[in-house]
């Protein structure tokens, strides 16, 4: 049984108290006022006085609107940035864990017989999924009860928008909440019924138990690809409800799958260099590795889909999406997570020996991880924040934070059960994996 030295419970700690500091920082922070941001403005454009009676003398209706709509562009960006930090992180850590129930239910499905070795630790990893429920849905929340204006369509000017009022049999708050809901609550039910047919498997070997989890496990496939469609959309797309694609909730699962196939080759490596898991070899490490390339192939083939696809098209409602990420102020986070997701896993770990090694692995599956944090950034900050983003406190703050619970979670649960999957009947052939 797994024991967290104190060290790193001490460094989990830490991370969650430095998290909490950058998140309140973030919100004390935020502007206050429209009057507070136009002065901020008008402080980084100084003129001397006879340049203001110049402009002043000059300014027309339409300029001064114009300065107005920026000053409430900014403000509502100003206000969005601590939210968007941790929606940000909330949606990441979450969705790591809920693919790893994914990949976990399609072991199951597939009657995979190498994989067992590692079902402990995929089981650990998806315990954050009840804690990251929580503090995502009290975003949800806050967002719901106006606490903030991060959906455009849940704002009163929404009314005066035919496109979003088109929508509201969909984008309604009540439906959207009770949506979210239920996507939530199937995705910890599920967990805890397999995870609980898997330890008490563990201590029976009673086949029914593995048929039990194997037919589960089929049913929450399906139900996962049903929801997770709406979920995308919901959650992630609402955020432009002028723009639509229909390989989004793919590009957006693909981005996460890959993600948690990393955190789950990671946390084996780690394990092996505590001497844990002694049935784990090179061969299941090479296994997890050909995913993480795999799988960043299988993600670069959505993200080129949808890019190409309505950027060639050239249409003003679909390229407008891509303008602020591609030409505009977010093109050095677009154009770089591309590179850290497709670029970087391909040089990284094509070769198959590569694979085999556990530090080299480790090197790729940081930067891919940091790719896909910074994929699920431009994905959410062009609509929330504007071109006002930054990477500051607030940001790494709420990414800390969300590390530091994670961790705690994850590590915690490794404590409480044994790491042998023992009574699953193929489990020797999972011990003696090799080729």
């Amino acid at each position: 049984m797994y024991i967290i030295s104190p060290n790193l419970k001490a460094f989990a700690y830490v991370l969650i108290a430095a998290g909490i500091l950058g998140i309140s920082y973030g919100f004390y922070t935020a502007p206050k006022s429209l009057e507070q941001v136009e002065k901020s403005l008008r402080r980084t454009h100084t003129l001397t006085e006879e340049e203001t009676r110049e402009v002043m003398a000059n300014m027309t209706l339409e300029s001064v609107m114009a300065k107005k709509k920026h000053a409430e562009h900014v403000f509502h960006g100003g206000r969005n940035r601590p939210w968007t930090a941790f929606f940000i992180g909330a949606f990441f850590f979450l969705m790591i864990s809920v693919t790893v129930l994914v990949f976990y239910a399609i072991q199951w499905a597939a009657q995979a017989g190498w994989s067992i070795v590692l079902f402990r630790v995929m089981e650990s990893i998806t315990a954050y999924i009840l804690p990251g429920s929580i503090l995502l849905f009290l975003f949800l929340l806050a967002s719901a009860f106006h606490l903030n204006h991060m959906y455009a369509w849940m704002s009163p000017e929404a009314a005066n928008d035919p496109i979003i009022q088109a929508k509201t049999w969909w984008l309604n708050t009540p439906g959207w909440l009770i949506r979210s809901f239920v996507y939530l609550f199937v995705y910890n039910i599920f967990r805890w019924m397999l995870c609980k047919n898997s330890l008490e498997l563990d201590k029976t070997s009673d086949i029914k138990i593995y048929k039990k989890n194997f037919n589960l496990s089929i049913i929450f496939i399906v139900l996962f690809g049903i929801l997770e469609l709406f979920m995308s959309f919901d959650w992630l797309m609402s955020l432009d409800p002028h723009w639509y694609s229909q390989l989004y909730s793919f590009y957006v699962f693909s981005s996460m799958l890959v993600s948690g196939i990393t955190v789950v080759a990671l946390l084996t490596i780690y394990l092996k260099s505590e001497e844990e898991l002694p049935m784990v070899n090179n061969s299941h490490i090479h296994d997890l590795a050909k995913y993480m390339f795999g799988f960043s192939i299988f993600w670069t083939y959505f993200w080129f889909d949808q890019f190409m696809l309505q950027w060639y098209a050239n249409l003003p409602e679909e390229a407008a999406y891509f303008h602020p990420r591609l030409l505009g102020s977010y093109q050095i986070p677009f154009i770089g997570m591309v590179i850290m997701n497709f670029v970087f896993p391909i040089l990284i770990l094509m070769n198959s020996n590569y694979k085999r090694l556990p530090w080299f692995v480790v090197s790729a599956g940081i930067i891919i991880l940091i790719g896909h944090y910074i994929d699920i950034f431009q994905l959410i900050s062009p609509a929330t924040v504007g071109d006002v983003w930054t990477i500051g406190v607030p940001e790494i703050g709420s990414f800390l934070f969300f590390l530091g619970v994670f961790l705690s979670v994850v590590l915690n649960a490794l404590t409480k059960v044994s790491l042998e999957a023992n009574g699953n009947p193929f489990m020797e052939e999972s011990e003696r994996y090799h080729y």
